[in-house]
């Protein structure tokens, strides 16, 4: 077996670009991908379970683990290598293996936000726009030569997981605009600006801590940018973690952190207020409001004192 294309592929960006080369008919030779986890709160779709019900042999051993995956990609001298929101970087020795190139689909609107959880940070950032960009893979992380991308909107109130409903299709979008051009070797490529390159890391769920003397914006953008299927924001009320998945500005004034309304819940900030709308302490249900917590809470008390 010799050609085709390799594909490293996870969530639903790399579920929505494999089916769409798979429903094309592209010989698609190998699936490289994360094990379905169990332990992890998965609200994509198994780029596994597609492979394997359309007979691509899939394979979960990553780059890092020997040389089994460079001797499996060496053995199909593919003509392509994508990768589709796959988690790990891919070994430069690698990428070299398929014979027209290989390409990542990064999740941001190159050189801006290389690096982990673009979409997240682009929030946190208070960004009216986000996107997709398909580029060369070379050594360093996100700073190859640009194919093609495409602006996703981020609307003022919307949420992480809001957006990334709206990311797969674009990113589809962009496959399909190019695949024709990189299997005959004609596609065009566009160095990155790097004087506007920025770099953000990976995020944790401890980094969800809301800093109630930041600004009521910034507040908001943090709740709105970790909002599930993320980990969530949260703060501490009486020594129990509170959990926030939804905020919105409010009037006010106070102390960073002071609850100054309770019905509704409204706390101060380092610069103007914020209105709780969806809260519950660690373990409750994230529908809507928690009794218990308003029931724990009085006006003049102090979220996140005791953190």
């Amino acid at each position: 077996m010799s050609g085709g294309i390799v594909v490293f592929a996870y969530s639903e960006v790399g579920h929505a670009c494999l089916t769409y080369l798979l429903d094309r008919g592209e010989k698609i030779a190998a699936l490289f991908t994360h094990e379905d986890s169990s332990d992890e709160r998965q609200w994509f779709s198994s780029c596994a379970a597609l492979a394997k019900s359309r007979g691509v042999p899939v394979y979960t051993v990553t780059p890092k683990e020997g040389d089994t995956v460079e001797r499996v990609i060496r053995e199909i001298a593919p003509d392509l290598i994508f990768s589709f929101y796959y988690r790990l970087m891919i070994p430069e020795r690698i990428l070299h293996l398929a014979r027209l190139g290989a390409y990542n689909m990064h999740g941001s609107l190159l050189p801006r936000y290389r690096g982990r959880a673009p979409l997240n940070w682009a929030i946190i950032n208070g960004e009216k726009e986000t996107g997709v960009t398909l580029h060369v893979m070379v050594k360093q992380a996100d700073a190859g030569d640009v194919i093609d991308m495409e602006a996703v909107e981020i609307g003022p109130e919307e949420t992480a997981g809001e957006v990334a409903k709206r990311i797969p299709a674009a990113a589809v979008r962009i496959v399909a605009r190019q695949i024709d051009a990189l299997k005959a070797g004609t596609a065009v490529r566009h160095k990155q600006d790097e004087s506007k390159a920025t770099y953000f890391g990976i995020r944790k769920p401890e980094d969800g801590r809301i800093d109630w003397g930041q600004s009521a914006r910034r507040v908001v953008d943090l709740v709105r940018a970790v909002a599930a299927p993320f980990p969530g924001a949260y703060t501490s009320a009486g020594g129990r973690k509170l959990m926030v998945w939804s905020a919105r500005m409010a009037e006010g004034s106070g102390r960073p952190g002071e609850v100054i309304s309770l019905r509704p819940l409204r706390v101060a900030t380092g610069a103007g207020a914020v209105e709780i709308v969806r809260f519950g302490f660690e373990g409750e249900s994230d529908t809507g409001a928690s009794a218990a917590v308003l029931a724990a809470l009085g006006i003049g008390d102090i979220l996140g004192e005791a953190q």
